[in-house]
């Protein structure tokens, strides 16, 4: 799921449309052989987290635009929440995986070699797919291969390369009619992709909606169609249907909602960054190392909240000092285990309560309900603290808050004025 970085909203592709409702669209989780345990679930989707974190180092419609967006585990098998769209005239149907942290969109198109799915679209059933060429203004924002002839400039298909996780994918840049909720955007620009290479388990299987800050990003491309502004809820990974809702632009954003400043990174772009400044457990601020939650643009260091990461790392200082004041106050008798990226599991018959765990940003203090620091195990009296130190080859620099601790809250990300909102919301 690697992605370029892009610059912050240079708003390159306009609609002439000026929309004042918005669009909710609901939001569905793709993993459809997800163990029963909420436990078992999570680590089972974790497994994907060191290539998101990689990713992020390199880089039923109502009178709002309200898309459907949902937990998907009876879908795709993929660990991504899921959007359900279409592409093309006529429209062809696709559930695209949501991306906080990618801009360009990609799909994979028919004919294609290695492809994660049979569901791939068919530009040749469609009357609006256009192939853009290399000498189009969108190449060089998709990294496309530059034009080699400058006589063939206009015929010449650009093509791009781009890494995902642990594989990669060819792709040509196209234009095509996107359809999410009742909102036609068209000449949408993304990748149409015909080969894929390497791991593709974990990718989307029908394709990504990147929702980044950069030029290639749907909030750019629609301009003053969603104004900048963009939120959504996203359900447990066992929910079964599309309870959650991708909600596009200013109008049904919650109004009793708390904001913290939006950072922006030049060297991360693309990134959603917030200025975490200290950690509570209980009535406890946790003591870091100066310095630790600083933001700093020159090395990327800072907090991200990103959609796509399952399980929210914090870096090795700050999850040491958090882990172990946790387990100061749960006072486990029996002790601690380890059950895969967690390493603070204890047993439920020794422990009548966990503290609770409340992140600190610039003008918001962020309680995370119980259910999204402490996850159960149906199968077995086994809790486990939902949290986890960054993958030292990976990461040492982000913190990132993750879907996990999303769940059943409205994320409201407002680009135009530079903030990111929390708000308690059951989406289940």
């Amino acid at each position: 799921m690697a992605s370029p970085l892009f610059l912050l909203l240079p708003l390159l592709f306009l609609l002439s449309t000026t929309s004042t409702s918005a669009t909710d669209l609901p939001i569905h989780h793709v993993n459809r052989r997800l163990p029963a345990s909420p436990l078992d679930s999570a680590l089972f989707l974790a497994r994907s987290d060191s290539s998101r974190l990689s990713l992020l180092l390199s880089q039923k419609t109502s009178p709002y635009h309200n898309i459907p967006l949902g937990s998907g585990q009876q879908m795709l098998n993929t660990p991504s929440y899921v959007v359900r769209a279409s592409l093309g005239s006529p429209a062809q149907p696709l559930l695209l995986s949501l991306d906080t942290s990618s801009d360009a969109a990609w799909v994979p198109c028919s004919p294609c070699s290695g492809c994660p799915s049979s569901t791939n679209f068919l530009p040749s059933n469609s009357t609006s797919y256009l192939s853009l060429q290399c000498a189009s203004t969108w190449c060089p924002l998709f990294t496309g291969t530059p034009c080699s002839d400058p006589n063939t400039a206009t015929t010449t298909p650009c093509s791009y390369t781009q890494s995902v996780g642990d594989s990669s994918f060819t792709a040509g840049l196209s234009q095509e009619t996107l359809q999410l909720g009742q909102d036609a955007i068209p000449n949408f620009a993304f990748g149409c992709v015909n080969s894929f290479t390497g791991n593709t388990a974990n990718l989307p299987k029908q394709g990504l909606l990147g929702l980044g800050r950069g030029p290639m990003s749907l909030l750019s491309q629609t301009g003053n169609m969603y104004g900048g502004v963009f939120s959504y809820c996203l359900p447990s990974y066992k929910s079964y249907y599309f309870s959650g809702s991708l909600r596009l632009g200013p109008v049904g954003q919650p109004k009793s909602i708390r904001y913290t400043p939006l950072l922006n990174n030049p060297h991360r772009p693309s990134l959603y960054y917030v200025n975490l400044t200290g950690i509570s457990v209980g009535k406890v601020n946790v003591k870091v190392p100066l310095n630790s939650f600083n933001f700093d643009t020159l090395v990327g260091q800072g907090t991200v909240v990103d959609s796509g990461t399952v399980i929210t790392r914090f870096t090795a200082p700050v999850y040491e000092a958090l882990r172990n004041e946790f387990r100061r106050q749960v006072n486990a008798p029996n002790g601690y285990s380890s059950l895969g990226a967690f390493d603070t599991c204890f047993s439920t018959n020794d422990v009548a309560q966990a503290p609770s765990i409340t992140l600190h940003m610039d003008a918001l203090d962020l309680t995370l309900p119980m259910e999204n620091s402490l996850i159960h195990s149906s199968a077995t009296p086994l809790a486990c603290l939902a949290m986890a130190e960054a993958p030292a080859n990976v990461n040492q620099v982000v913190n990132v808050i993750a879907n996990l601790q999303q769940q059943n809250m409205r994320v409201v990300i407002d680009v135009a004025n530079s903030r990111v909102g929390f708000a308690r919301e059951l989406c289940n």
